[in-house]
């Protein structure tokens, strides 16, 4: 693992130390060279000054004069007129010298020392010319030029720089090792620290090969050490926390939905995906539209998520088989980002009791009234001088009392309903269904005489189930009773018990009036007849039936109905076996 940005800002540095030397060193040499050309000028302006002085020979001795000169300063000497032309000179003949153009011979001539760094092309190397006016004015006779070469200077100050170079390409190698241990040694201690901040949350984590010390990755390290246990107990906490209301979420009853922004589903429990017969589980991601197609749910969450305020209302979804739900919706702000919660209760079953409950109270207020009116009425009559009226006055107290008992009955039905919807009973016990059949046999025979209906027990076998006498003996009452009041004439009343696959099969059939298909769903509910004036004239609450479906469930069994208008009904019980 290599340490990039520790790498190259390192690597930089040596580069930039490297380039620095580098100059240093040039300009070191450049330095020298200068000082080294200075000197040797002032050197050989000594010596052609000396040399000035003495340039007076005659014509005939200026070559020898030169030469010998030449010789002993191991130089080239060179004497020129006044006007710039060569006189003598101790390398070339003075045809092929050209003296008067050079610069250091215009300078001398007008009385300066003039010296000059060239290039001699006739020796192929770079010479410092130094010329003095003869006679120390600028009307001399003329000028006397002396030429040395650099190459010694030269080679010295190539040797010095090579030196230097040399001295500079060991010390940064030096740096260049020194860099790259460090580097490698950096880099091995910050892939361990890196290594350890990725296995941070690992149970086992092991400390070892940490970075140790008090520089700053040593300190880095200890920190960790110190941090990483107060981590990992939080991210814990928080894994522990998130799965208890990712836990409460997915096992809550109603629906619950979550999305972000751009209404993608970050949550949805499986009660919101069964409601909306989706797949499950619900991909995070996907978008709102995928998964919920009711156009009154898409509005409530976009304006929720537009306008940031809570809404509460009461849908109907298409899709969840027409159930009505109470909606609820409001924002869900995060630190980054925004969105939309939405829980569904379900509400159908509330609303279908508060039907069942204004139904019922209606068809109660419906029921007593009627009695209650009559009572009043014939009450009001004998008190308005009917007692007087021997003709009348008996007959008015007969439907008084007739009323009052229908009173009672209902009164006597509604608490039995009650007792049986509250649960509270006492504990079950095995009954002989042969014996609460046959007492209630009897308490209807007497009506079935009066009625010209036969009761006929085609099969009864001696079976056993569990639960109370009193109620199983009111459910035959009331079946039979039903079978008995709506026959016809000459008819009959049949009654089966027989076992069927482990239960007990008990079957009650009239040839009476029969049920419309129509009103077959609705005949267990409370208050519901099928013929009403007639159930009245009966003297029926219409209680009847509800009371027998709520004993039998209650009992573990059920209860069913077939029947044909005209043609007559067949009430059938299923109980379990005691």
């Amino acid at each position: 693992m290599r340490t990039r940005g520790t790498q190259g800002f390192v690597w930089s540095l040596f580069f930039v130390i490297a380039a620095f030397l580098l100059a240093l060193d040039l300009y070191v040499v450049h330095v020298i060279e200068l000082t080294q050309i200075t000197r040797y000028r002032e050197q050989l302006a000594v010596e052609a000054a000396i040399l000035a002085g003495q340039a007076q020979p005659p014509a005939e001795l200026r070559n020898p004069w030169v030469k010998a000169k030449a010789a002993e300063a191991s130089a080239r000497i060179t004497l020129v007129d006044h006007d710039g032309n060569a006189l003598a000179d101790s390398e070339q003949d003075l045809e092929t010298t050209s003296t008067s153009a050079k610069p250091e011979i215009q300078g001398a001539l007008r009385g300066a020392t003039t010296a000059e760094v060239r290039h001699s092309a006739a020796n192929n190397e770079e010479f410092l010319y130094l010329a003095v006016p003869i006679g120390g004015s600028a009307a001399s006779a003329g000028a006397l030029r002396i030429a040395k070469p650099l190459r010694p200077l030269n080679e010295a100050v190539g040797q010095l720089r090579n030196r230097l170079l040399l001295a500079s390409f060991f010390f940064l190698a030096l740096i260049a090792a020194l860099t790259a241990l460090y580097t490698r040694a950096f880099a091995r201690r910050t892939a361990r620290l890196q290594s350890y901040a990725e296995h941070l949350l690992d149970a086992q984590i092991s400390e070892e090969g940490l970075p140790s010390g008090d520089d700053e990755l040593g300190l880095l390290a200890q920190s960790l050490r110190r941090t990483a246990p107060r981590i990992r107990e939080l991210i814990q906490s928080l894994k522990l926390e998130g799965a208890r209301r990712e836990a409460i979420l997915t096992s809550m009853v109603e629906g619950v939905l979550a999305v972000d922004k751009d209404l993608r589903v970050t949550f949805c429990n499986n009660s919101f995906a069964k409601r909306l017969g989706a797949r499950i589980p619900v991909n995070p991601g996907m978008p709102l539209i995928e998964l919920v197609r009711d156009p009154g749910l898409l509005e409530i969450m976009t304006k929720v998520l537009g306008n940031g305020e809570r809404i509460e209302r009461r849908l109907t979804l298409p899709a969840a088989e027409g159930r009505s739900f109470e909606v609820l919706a409001g924002p869900l702000a995060g630190p980054s980002t925004r969105g939309v919660l939405a829980i569904l209760h379900d509400v159908t079953d509330l609303e279908r009791l508060e039907r069942v409950r204004k139904d019922f109270v209606a068809n109660v207020s419906h029921e007593l009234r009627t009695p209650l009116a009559a009572i009043h009425g014939y009450a009001e009559t004998l008190l308005g001088g009917a007692l007087e009226d021997e003709q009348n006055k008996r007959r008015f107290v007969e439907i008084i009392q007739a009323q009052a008992s229908r009173l009672t009955n209902i009164a006597s039905d509604l608490l039995t309903l009650s007792q049986l919807e509250s649960g509270k009973s006492m504990p079950p016990r095995p009954i002989a269904i042969r014996a609460a059949l046959e007492s209630a046999l009897r308490s209807v025979e007497s009506s079935a005489r009066l009625r010209d209906v036969r009761l006929i027990c085609t099969r009864i076998e001696d079976i056993s189930v569990m639960g109370q006498e009193v109620r199983m003996e009111q459910v035959f009452v009331n079946l039979l009773d039903n079978a008995v009041k709506f026959n016809r004439p000459g008819g009959e009343v049949r009654v089966e018990v027989r076992s069927d696959d482990g239960k007990a099969r008990i079957v009650i059939a009239d040839t009476g009036i029969g049920i419309p298909s129509e009103d077959l769903p609705r005949v267990f509910e409370r208050f519901y007849r099928v013929d009403k004036a007639r159930s009245r004239e009966m003297g029926g609450t219409g209680l009847g039936l509800s009371i027998v479906r709520h004993v039998v469930e209650q009992m573990g069994g059920t209860v069913t109905v077939e029947s044909s208008l005209g043609q007559g009904s067949q009430f059938t019980l299923l109980l379990p076996k005691a």
